[in-house]
């Protein structure tokens, strides 16, 4: 059984790429280079993803709705430019979950990866210690690789907002033993 692809990949609308990295829009209240997505009428819980069909369904949805299934697999098959955000997503994840520990309160989860989220001094395509240098392209100048760790940060900033809504959907004491228990397991053998 192969991992699962992004839905992304096959839109009529092909987003701005930066070397073969999509800036896709996102539903987010965060700053930054791309257009945000309307939000959901009536308004969800904050641990729920809009329906697949919705306008306000994003990459980072599928990201959180993928992460488990996909985390099993060591080999993934880059169908279009949404699977190389996915992967970026999914590595994203991983490494949040490795700071959350399994007596944090939710508060001092969020301190942690947020910590996380809003340091600066993380690798873009193309840098020496970017993780599968040889599926990214870098992008063509300095301008562009600063939009690009610009998207990254929010896209950072809004996932890990989103997990910590989904880890501590149950009790705001303890997070969810059941999302914890994916902490060891590397996507494709790597991570950030």
């Amino acid at each position: 059984m192969p991992a699962y692809n992004s839905m992304f990949n096959t839109d009529p609308n092909p987003p701005r790429l930066i070397g073969n990295f999509p800036l896709l829009p996102l539903r987010t209240k965060i700053r930054g280079p791309v257009y945000p997505l309307p939000f959901p009428e009536p308004a969800l819980p904050e641990n729920e993803s809009p329906d697949q069909d919705s306008e306000s369904y994003d990459i980072l949805d599928e990201v959180l709705a993928l992460f488990r299934a996909n985390t099993f697999f060591r080999n993934f098959e880059i169908q279009g430019h949404a699977d190389r955000l996915l992967i970026y997503g999914i590595w994203f994840v991983s490494d949040c979950l490795g700071k959350i520990k399994p007596t944090a309160s939710r508060r001092e989860a969020t301190k942690e990866v947020n910590n996380l989220a809003l340091d600066t001094n993380f690798a873009i395509p193309g840098d020496p210690s970017w993780p599968l240098r040889q599926m990214y392209e870098p992008p063509r100048d300095r301008q562009d690789a600063e939009v690009l760790r610009q998207y990254m940060m929010q896209v950072r900033q809004e996932l890990a907002e989103r997990l910590l809504a989904r880890v501590y959907a149950d009790d705001e004491t303890r997070p969810s033993k059941w999302w914890l228990s994916f902490t060891k397991r590397k996507f494709m053998g790597k991570g950030l």
